[in-house]
């Protein structure tokens, strides 16, 4: 019987595949201020989003980014939880 070099759902790797996929996370320096910044691709957009950034709607399946500070006062788990998704033109503009 051949053997299958297909990955199979349920694969450990899958989420690292992923995530490879989705691009990664660079931290940017805005105003003074060091923000970490996540692509988000539009296959793992799976919600809708209001854009702090024009105030419209990230409709579920449209690619985005993900930011937050990176050097807030308060702690990292505080900065995780005050992230803010933003569509990439309005994230360059802002």
């Amino acid at each position: 019987m051949p053997r299958s070099n297909r990955r199979r759902s349920g694969d450990a790797g899958d989420e690292s595949f992923e995530r490879l996929l989705a691009g990664w996370k660079r931290t940017e320096v805005r105003r003074g201020m060091s923000w970490i910044v996540q692509p988000v691709s539009a296959v793992q957009a799976v919600k809708a989003y209001t854009c702090p950034g024009c105030g419209r709607l990230i409709q579920s399946g449209t690619a985005h980014l993900v930011a937050w500070r990176a050097d807030g006062v308060l702690g990292d788990g505080a900065d995780l939880v005050a992230r803010r998704h933003w569509h990439e033109q309005c994230w360059r503009i802002g």
